[in-house]
């Protein structure tokens, strides 16, 4: 019986990297990189429910700071307008 690895989906990675990179950009681009990364988490949670793919934890984290993420984007408008 031969047994394969689990390996990370790279929606998972690609979700956390659009998290982190939301907080290093604009009000605009952090609001487009945080629904990318809410979108990705989702979709990598969704897929790590398969016993071939990990990742949950990290598309959990994904959405987490993308929320954050969207918070630190109105907040960084708010001081661009005034």
């Amino acid at each position: 019986m031969t047994s394969t690895k689990a390996s990370f989906s790279i929606i998972s990675i690609l979700a956390i990297i659009a998290a982190i990179l939301s907080f290093n950009v604009g009000p605009i681009g952090g609001l487009l990189l945080a629904a990318v990364a809410f979108i990705f988490g989702v979709l990598g949670v969704v897929l790590a429910l398969s016993p071939k793919t990990r990742g949950g934890g990290l598309s959990i984290l994904a959405v987490i700071l993308s929320f954050i993420g969207v918070i630190a984007a109105i907040i960084k408008a708010i001081g661009w307008f005034f």
